[in-house]
């Protein structure tokens, strides 16, 4: 999620853990520590992918923010200790600041290493990373009880209440979605291999479908309004890695996306992309690497993230077809009759 959300969420959970201790000074250190595991963001791996792949690593740990808390609580207890704070009380607002954090982004798309050094990538794709319903209440919370001050913890309970009730209806949401979705594929005798589900940016209304199916793959939307069950798809084309042999750096790729990359050949590059993350025709994650030679065959190269061109598409039929209108296709106005559906 985003770094304000983060905070925030911090910020209540220290107020609510507080009680009657809490204060701004405590709602400024929940804010820090709710923010703490995303400094990974200023380590640099080596090139791209390993940034890519390796953030929310060991900082999203549970099994390393568990001793650094304990570390971190028992430093404070004994060079600077709070009065009328146990440290048991210290050390459980400590720990949930910190684990809370991936905890949360483990309810985007992007993977979160919850286990590291263990392997593995943990995404629940039902949140987008920035929404403004989930954080609105965290924030009304604070603003609020800094008023009111008296009844500073009580508000950031209530707020961590609504807001965890919203993550609630997310999964409900996706679930919803996705036996429509499996629904309209089988319908479709289609057999597919992979199928990923995740919400479109700001809402928990609108969501975005994938499935592989060999050289293409399918893009729809689903919205938890529309009154009809059936689901419209738009076949891409996933192409395929054109040498014998892929690259560490690749592998590394297919394995943090489950395998939701698409291949292309543009303007003499070879370009690798997550289909995960963005919608039609606006994807996050490009990375070109390699180019052709004019002898017609490939130089490899140290992966390089493309810069993200600007929004394509008419973002009000994003609005539109969240409220219901299946007129709209997934590509949201970037193609209409050219583009092949099912």
């Amino acid at each position: 999620m985003d770094s304000i959300t983060q905070a925030a969420l911090g910020a209540t959970v220290a107020g609510a853990i507080a009680g009657r201790r809490c204060n701004a000074k405590v709602l400024l250190a929940g804010a820090l520590l709710g923010t703490l595991p995303d400094l990974d963001v200023f380590i640099d791996y080596g090139d791209d992918i390993s940034n890519t792949v390796k953030h929310r690593g060991f900082s999203h740990s549970i099994l390393i923010l568990l001793p650094f808390s304990l570390l971190v609580a028992g430093l404070l207890q004994r060079f600077k200790p709070l009065a009328d704070w146990s440290f048991s009380r210290l050390w459980l607002l400590i720990l949930l600041c910190l684990v809370t954090h991936p905890l949360l982004d483990t309810f985007t798309s992007y993977g979160t290493q919850l286990l590291w050094p263990l392997h593995g990538y943990y995404s629940l794709s039902s949140v987008f990373i920035i929404d403004p319903l989930y954080t609105l209440p965290l924030l009304i919370a604070i603003a609020i009880g800094v008023v009111r001050k008296a009844a500073l913890s009580r508000y950031c309970l209530i707020a961590l209440v609504v807001s965890s009730a919203y993550l609630g209806w997310s999964l409900m949401a996706k679930q919803i979605v996705e036996k429509r979705a499996y629904a309209s594929l089988e319908q479709r005798g289609f057999s597919a291999e992979k199928v990923f589900i995740a919400p479109t940016p700001f809402n928990t209304l609108l969501w975005r479908i994938v499935v592989l199916d060999g050289e293409h793959y399918w893009e729809g939307l689903a919205s938890v309004l529309d009154t009809h069950p059936d689901i419209e798809f738009i076949s891409q084309s996933r192409g395929e890695w054109p040498l014998a042999t892929q690259p560490e750096s690749l592998l590394a790729l297919r394995d943090f996306t489950g395998d939701f990359v698409r291949y292309e050949q543009l303007n003499k590059q070879l370009i690798v992309t997550d289909l995960r993350l963005g919608m039609f025709g606006n994807l996050a994650f490009k990375f070109q690497f390699g180019s052709k030679e004019a002898s017609g065959d490939w130089r490899l190269q140290e992966p390089v993230r493309l810069p993200q061109p600007s929004i394509q598409g008419e973002l009000t039929l994003l609005r539109d077809r969240a409220l219901g209108d299946q007129t709209i296709n997934a590509s949201l106005g970037l193609c209409s009759s050219p583009c092949a559906n099912m």
